[in-house]
Formats: structure tokens, sequence, C-alpha cells
């Protein structure tokens, strides 16, 4: 088929990754140039990976692009994609959808007059490991799903990125951040969510940056950093879901689900690949054989690829908004709750996205 022809906007250090991923697509896409506020930034990154470097408003108005990647920071995620749109555009972008329903709402309405697809990481949920986690509740190895538990707990980015203050601006935190991948693969493995009960809380009213050249400067925190609750999903599943910046150590697992015949332990979501075992009832825990490909490496492009390969062949994406906008008004109930002192009913709707064939090497996405 002929590649899907894309362009870069955002150029921080997640745009390595979307960049050495595309790679392993071809023919599904080819990143042709990419843009950033800091030409500098653009410049580096087309320098690196041998592509063009150019304006954000070239990009937009260059009518070979077909698609946007939009890895921008989260508050600019919907500005830009919608920037995209209107430039009749398709756009896939970084996680998550946008900072609020509110503001997510009119892009999905804009794309759908235009006629244009919006994508939205996370795309892990379609690694080897979950699409087997996948595949085992879906032949009922556990049964009837009952219950759940999913644990991000960490003490936040300060230590690391060079640059960390908007994860603790609002449209940030633990859950707009990690949320995504934890929310989206549980909507993956049991469907859509009807209702949540949250509490959320800071523990530190200050972080300082520890690495890069912002070193030792201080960020005021804007938005909770530690956000706990109950997902009650539609098939009637009641799951657990803590994340945090607020705790140094831990031993809990990242995610297992429990059913009428037995329980299930998925790997971490934010990762392709992984362990899955799997215990029928009172048997021993046994690890099970990965069913699908994607789970040796990092495809942070895969959900880009499957909406590339989806716009060349009429079907539906599986990284797709209405996923992405669902699981954007689970994160935001939890703090809407945790306010109001009240369970808060979920009223988007999304279908769980399709799985990926089983297979064991790199190939065909449909």
């Amino acid at each position: 088929m002929k590649p899907v022809t894309v362009g870069l906007i955002g150029c921080g250090n997640i745009s390595a990754a979307y960049l050495r991923g595309a790679a392993h697509f071809f023919p599904e896409l080819q990143i042709a140039c990419c843009a950033d506020a800091n030409p500098e930034a653009a410049a580096k990154r087309a320098e690196e990976f041998g592509i063009r470097a150019t304006s954000v408003e070239a990009l937009l108005d260059d009518p070979a692009i077909e698609v946007v990647l939009n890895l921008t920071t989260p508050q600019a995620h919907v500005p830009i994609a919608l920037a995209a749109i209107r430039h009749g555009k398709h756009v896939h972008t970084e996680k998550p959808l946008g900072t609020s329903t509110a503001e997510a709402r009119p892009l999905l309405e804009e794309a759908a007059r235009a006629g244009l697809r919006v994508g939205c990481a996370p795309d892990t949920f379609l690694g080897g490991a979950h699409q087997t986690a996948r595949r085992l509740i879906d032949e009922g190895a556990i049964g009837a799903p009952l219950s759940g538990t999913a644990f991000m707990l960490n003490h936040g980015h300060e230590h690391w990125h060079p640059d960390p203050a908007f994860y603790y601006a609002a449209g940030g935190g633990p859950m707009f951040d990690m949320g995504p991948y934890y929310l989206t693969n549980l909507v993956n493995l049991l469907g859509p969510v009807a209702r949540v009960q949250g509490s959320t809380t800071t523990g530190f009213a200050e972080r300082t940056v520890g690495s890069g050249p912002k070193t030792g400067e201080v960020i005021k925190v804007a938005t909770p950093t530690h956000v706990t609750g109950l997902l009650h999903f539609v098939n009637g599943a009641v799951v657990s879901v803590t994340t945090s910046f607020d705790v140094w150590q831990h031993r809990h697992g990242n995610m297992e689900i429990y059913g009428t015949e037995g329980s299930l332990v998925v790997p971490d979501p934010n990762r392709f690949g992984g362990t899955v075992s799997l215990a029928k009832r009172r048997e021993p825990w046994a690890d099970v054989p990965l069913s699908h490909g994607f789970a040796d490496g990092n495809f942070r492009i895969l959900g880009l690829a499957d909406m590339a390969r989806a716009i060349r062949t009429g079907r539906p994406h599986r990284c797709n908004g209405d996923v992405a906008f669902h699981v954007l008004e689970i994160m935001e109930a939890f703090g809407r709750s945790s306010d109001s002192g009240r369970t808060v009913e979920i009223e988007s709707r999304c279908e769980r996205p399709a799985p990926l064939p089983p297979r064991s090497v790199l190939g065909d996405l449909d």
C-alpha cells in the first residue's frame, strides 16, 4: 500500500521513540518532516533521523502531509489537533486527548463534521502481552471478570526529566500522565466504565528539578499527585485504581484481573511486553506464552501505523478518539468525585477496540 505521509509536531523527549519506531512500519506510514515551536529542537531531530525540519505553519499548510502526529505537551494537544483538522488533516496525538472533556469534545465534533480521523495514544495495549491477556479473558480463561486492581506508584519525574513543570500543572499529575496507559488497557480488557468513585490528595506543595539545565528550580504543584478510587464497569466488574507521584517505594504489581474461574496478572501497561500469568481457581500460578507480536520492543507508533492502514482500507482504527475521550472522562471523574464526595456517572461510551490477530512477528495489522 502507499504509505501515509506524516508530519510530526513537538520534538521533545518522546519524539525520538516515535521516530525510531517508525522504521518498523513502512509501508504503513512515512514521517516526512518535523516541526517545533523551538526551531532548534526540530533541526536536531531532523538531523538525527534524516527527515526535513520545517515550521509548524508550513507543516500544516503542506498538502502532502496526510496525518499530523501531535507530540506537544498536554496543554497544546487540542489546539494543535484542531489546527490539523482545520487544515484538512487527520491527527494522532499523544496522551491525554486533552486536559478536559470540555476542551476535547469540540475536537471530536469538528473532526466528525470534516470526515477526518482522530487517533490518540496510548497504543501499548496493542502490545503482545496485553493482547494475550485480552485473548485469555475473551476465551473465558478466568470466567466472568468480577474485579481487579491497578497500581502506578512512583515519586514523580522531576528527578530525571529536564523540564518537568507540566507534570505538576493543571492537566498533569499521575492520573493524566500515566492513567491513560492503565485505563485504556482496562477498557481493552473489560470494556467501558459506567461510574467512578474517587479521592485525590497532594502530598508535596513543591518539587525540585533534579537534572538538566533547570536543576534546582522549584516547581509549585497545581494538581493532585495521589489519585485513587473505584471503577465500576458496564459489565459489572469493579476495579480499584491508584496512581501516585507521592510514593518512594512499594511492592504492588501493575494490574490483576479476578474472575469467577481464576485470576490474571497483567504486566506494566506502559510497556508492550512482559509476563502474563494465569491461576485457575486454586491451581498454582503459571506464566502464559504470548500469543501475539509487538512484545519484544518499544513500538510506540503502533497506534498510528494501525490508523494509517485503516485510512487506506476504510476500517475503524483501534486507538481512536472515542476511546481516548472515554478515558479522559474517567480521569476527570476521579477529581470530580473527590471534590463532591459523590459517585460520578460516566456519560460517554466506547466500543472495546478490536483485538489484533495472533502472530509472532511484525505483519499485517488488520
